[in-house]
């Protein structure tokens, strides 16, 4: 191949945070049943890992099921706990009523920590988690992904990891106030809640 000038195409890296032991810490209690009546009764998290060029960067974000909305998220160098714990402090500060209501994740080893765990329960969330190795059991978080590395992170060759920090910012604003969907009659998730309340 050397010879030849022959070089093999890499495949992409997905990020793996699976760890540990498979359906102890919470069933699948979401059961792929996505459909929400209000904000704030679902809600998922995962985590995604984008490169640009030799660097990586992780976002981590909450969406609510109800409208599609992202209702907080962080954006780390590394995928440790605190990017996890971080995200999951600005869900509370922002919406104060959770008792009762659903997270639903992957097998992730931040969502099988106990200061996680713990988490959800000072705020009476009830933990849910997809089987291992099934990512349609969160495929509305999945689903973002998706259009947020079709919309933004292949669209541009970027020059740096701060360069595509900023424009994912941006993004996840204007996906959360002016992207319109039609499953929201036309309506961005903000114009929708906005609309339910």
């Amino acid at each position: 191949m050397c010879q030849m000038g022959l070089k093999a195409k890499r495949r992409k890296q997905h990020y793996h945070s699976y760890k540990g032991n498979v359906g102890k810490i919470a069933p699948n209690i979401l059961d792929r049943d996505f459909a929400a009546s209000r904000p704030n009764q679902k809600w998922t998290t995962d985590v995604t890992q984008v490169n640009i060029h030799d660097q990586k960067l992780y976002l981590s974000p909450i969406l609510d099921m109800f409208n599609g909305e992202i209702i907080s998220y962080t954006i780390s160098s590394s995928p440790d706990l605190k990017m996890v714990m971080s995200m999951l402090s600005k869900a509370f500060r922002k919406v104060k009523d959770t008792k009762g209501m659903i997270l639903h994740s992957d097998q992730g080893w931040h969502y099988q920590h106990l200061r996680y765990q713990q988490a959800l329960k000072d705020h009476g969330v009830v933990q849910s988690m997809s089987r291992k190795g099934n990512c349609l059991d969160n495929s509305m978080m999945e689903n973002f992904f998706g259009l947020m590395k079709t919309e933004l992170l292949y669209l541009h060759d970027w020059s740096s990891v701060e360069e595509f920090e900023k424009e994912l910012i941006s993004y996840i604003h204007y996906y959360n106030y002016d992207r319109i969907k039609l499953r929201l009659k036309g309506k961005s998730p903000v114009q929708y809640r906005t609309l339910y309340q």
